[in-house]
C-alpha cells in the first residue's frame, strides 16, 4: 500500500508523498505484517554478510551509526580545512536501482538459491526496478548496490594519502553523499578527478546524477551546502579559528512551524493539556535530530514560537486579548501544563585547533 509518512517537521502534500532530505518527492511503500516479518528475518541473515563488506564512510541504516556520525564525520573534514565539497544529487535513486545488477550483487556473497529467489520476488513485488522506501530490507540493499562508489572514494581517500594527512574525505547516508575536498592549490586537480570517478561508477550502475542540483562549493569563499538537514558554512570562531558552522535549514525550521500550526489549527477549541500532548513529541523528536551543532539560536526561535501559540490558545479559550504574560508565567507552562523544554545542545563535536 502507499501511505502518507509524516515524521515531526515534514510537510506533506496532498498526493501523499514526502519530500526527502533534498525536497524531492518519494512515495513510501510499507509491507503488510506478514511480508515484514520475511523481511525482517532476511535481513538478520544478510546483514552480517554485508556488513563486513560496507566502507567507514556509509552512515545509513546500518547498525550502531546515525546520521549524527555522518554529520561529525563531515565536520571533523572541514577542521581539517577540506572546504572544497562535491554536493551531489542522485535523481530518483530508489526508484531506479537496477534488480538484475543488485541480485548479481547479492549472489556474489550468497550461494543459497532459495534466499536468492525469495529476494527476487521482494524485489519484483514493486515493479520492474527500484526498491520500495518503507521495506525492512530496502536500506541494506540500497547500501550494498553503491557500496562499488563507496570503495572508489575510500581508494581515493588513500591513494592520496600523505601519511596521516588525507585530502579526500566523504560521508553517505543512504542516497545523500558529499565527497570533501583539501582546499590547498596544489589539490585543485582532485576536483575533475574524483568527479571524473563518481560519474564512471555511477554509470556503470545506471544511477543518474541530477545536474541541475549536484554543484561544487567552496566554504572559503563564504558558500554553503546542506548535508541531511543541515547547512554547513565556514566561520572564524571567537578564539580566531576558522571552524565549520552547521545549523537546521530554514526549510526544515519552517516544516517544522507548518506543522505544529496546524495542530493549533485544528484543535483550536480543545484543551490546552490535548495540544500539549500532541505538540511534545514532534518538538522532542525535531529537537533531539538537530541538536548538534550550532543549533541554539534555531531552537530559541522555535522555543519562544511555541510558548506564544501555547499563550494565544490559553487566551482564545477565556476570550482574552494578548500573551497574559502576567496570567501565565513560564514556569507554570513547562512545569504544570508539561511544555517541552528540553532544548539543550549536545557539545560533541569536532575540536577546533587554535588559531595560528
Amino acid at each position: 500500500p502507499r501511505v502518507q509518512h509524516n515524521p515531526a517537521g515534514i510537510h506533506l502534500n496532498p498526493a501523499g508523498r514526502c519530500p526527502n532530505n533534498r525536497g524531492q518527492l518519494c512515495v513510501l511503500s510499507i509491507p503488510a505484517i506478514r511480508d515484514r516479518v520475511v523481511q525482517g528475518a532476511l535481513k538478520l541473515i544478510l546483514e552480517p554478510v554485508f556488513e563486513a563488506d560496507f566502507q567507514p564512510g556509509s552512515y545509513g541504516y546500518r547498525p550502531k551509526r546515525t546520521a549524527h556520525g555522518a554529520i561529525k564525520r563531515v565536520a571533523e573534514a572541514i577542521v581539517q580545512r577540506k572546504t572544497r565539497i562535491l554536493d551531489i544529487d542522485l535523481r530518483a535513486y530508489f526508484d531506479n536501482v537496477r534488480h538484475d545488477r543488485l541480485l548479481e550483487k547479492v549472489a556474489r556473497r550468497v550461494d543459497d538459491a532459495h534466499i536468492l529467489h525469495l529476494l527476487k520476488m521482494m524485489l519484483k513485488a514493486s515493479g520492474k526496478k527500484g526498491v520500495p522506501q518503507g521495506g525492512v530490507i530496502s536500506p541494506l540493499l540500497s547500501n550494498l548496490y553503491l557500496n562499488e562508489v563507496d570503495r572508489m572514494l575510500e581508494r581515493a581517500r588513500e591513494v592520496t594519502r600523505n601519511g596521516k594527512y588525507t585530502y579526500v574525505e566523504y560521508a553517505r547516508f543512504a542516497d545523500d553523499l558529499v565527497v570533501l575536498i583539501d582546499a590547498y592549490k596544489r589539490h585543485d586537480w582532485l576536483i575533475g578527478a574524483v568527479t571524473k570517478r563518481l560519474r564512471e561508477e555511477f554509470a556503470k550502475l545506471q544511477v543518474e546524477i541530477n545536474d541541475e542540483k549536484s554543484r561544487t562549493v567552496d566554504l572559503e569563499r563564504g558558500e554553503c551546502f546542506g548535508f541531511l538537514g543541515f547547512e554547513f558554512r565556514y566561520f572564524r570562531g571567537l578564539s580566531g579559528a576558522m571552524r565549520p558552522h552547521y545549523t537546521p535549514k530554514l526549510k526544515k525550521r519552517t516544516a517544522l512551524v507548518l506543522a505544529l500550526k496546524e495542530v493549533f489549527r485544528r484543535h483550536r477549541s480543545q484543551p490546552v493539556e490535548r495540544v500539549i500532548n500532541l505538540i511534545n513529541p514532534m518538538l522532542r523528536g525535531w529537537v533531539n535530530y538537530f541538536a548538534v551543532g550550532h543549533s541554539s539560536e534555531c531552537f530559541s526561535f522555535i522555543k519562544d514560537w511555541v510558548e506564544k501559540k501555547v499563550r494565544r490558545h490559553l487566551a482564545h479559550a477565556q476570550k482574552r486579548k494578548g500573551f497574559g504574560w502576567e496570567r501565565w508565567n513560564r514556569r507554570w507552562l513547562y512545569d504544570t501544563l508539561g511544555l517541552f523544554n528540553a532544548y539543550r545542545v549536545r557539545r560533541d563535536g569536532p575540536k577546533v585547533a587554535p588559531a595560528g
